[in-house]
């Protein structure tokens, strides 16, 4: 598996490259964002680590224009800004999962190997299975939504989240069990990413004047479906 750590700062990429390639893993490094993006669209990666602010170029651009390109590579954040309105940026941008410094060695390597692991599954040439609720229609494979005629492109995070509502369709899902779904081997984030997924993914599948899917249920978790109150 091969790894790009892009931070411009040397005293953690360094020591980071060195432990992931410990791990077993092929590690590139940069130190600016625009040898990195370069990088990132030249060269066949199963993960990228970027950081958000890098001179030249920051994290959140190479993502979107990775995304642009039809990149799907999996891309991880790190980066010191934790709040909520951040959060859904960096995954409106693209990103996959998101870490904010300092963090835990061990649940960056958790996260590393369940994105990694995630990606693997998606075996090319297997079937195409496709879910409907309502008039949405999602294509888990591919990362792709359809609703009255438009495609909304999503990012793997918000794929896997839309595909846990759809198949489980007018239950109440706890913020523990999306928790535990998502991030997966003790990895779960102690931030209110869940809130930050869910409110990028309203605004994706949820247009004025279309029926809302996503229910929220205070103080509990969320529902998924028509409402009988609709």
């Amino acid at each position: 598996m091969r790894i790009l750590v892009v931070d411009d700062e040397i005293e953690l990429t360094d020591p980071l490259s060195r432990i992931l390639s410990r791990e077993g893993y092929s590690v590139d490094a940069a130190y600016d964002g625009t040898s990195g993006s370069q990088l990132a669209q030249t060269s066949n990666y199963d993960l990228l680590i970027l950081d958000w602010m890098l001179p030249g170029k920051t994290g959140l651009e190479i993502c979107q224009e990775l995304r642009r390109r039809g990149i799907t590579t999996p891309v991880l954040f790190l980066t010191a800004k934790d709040t909520l309105d951040d959060r859904v940026e960096g995954l409106d941008a693209g990103a996959d999962d998101y870490l904010v410094k300092p963090f835990e060695l061990r649940e960056l390597l958790a996260r590393v190997r369940a994105l990694l692991r995630r990606s693997a599954s998606q075996i090319p040439g297997t079937p195409t299975v496709r879910l409907t609720v309502a008039d949405l229609e999602l294509d888990p494979e591919n990362q792709v939504a359809y609703r009255q005629g438009r495609i909304i492109e999503l990012s793997q995070k918000e794929s896997q989240l839309l595909q846990y509502f759809m198949e489980n369709t007018g239950k109440l899902l706890t913020h523990t069990q999306i928790m535990q779904y998502l991030w997966q081997d003790n990895e779960q984030p102690s931030s209110n990413v869940i809130a930050a997924l869910v409110r990028l993914l309203r605004r994706k599948i949820e247009l004025t004047g279309e029926t809302q899917l996503i229910h929220s249920v205070y103080g509990k978790g969320y529902r998924f479906g028509i409402s009988n109150e609709q």
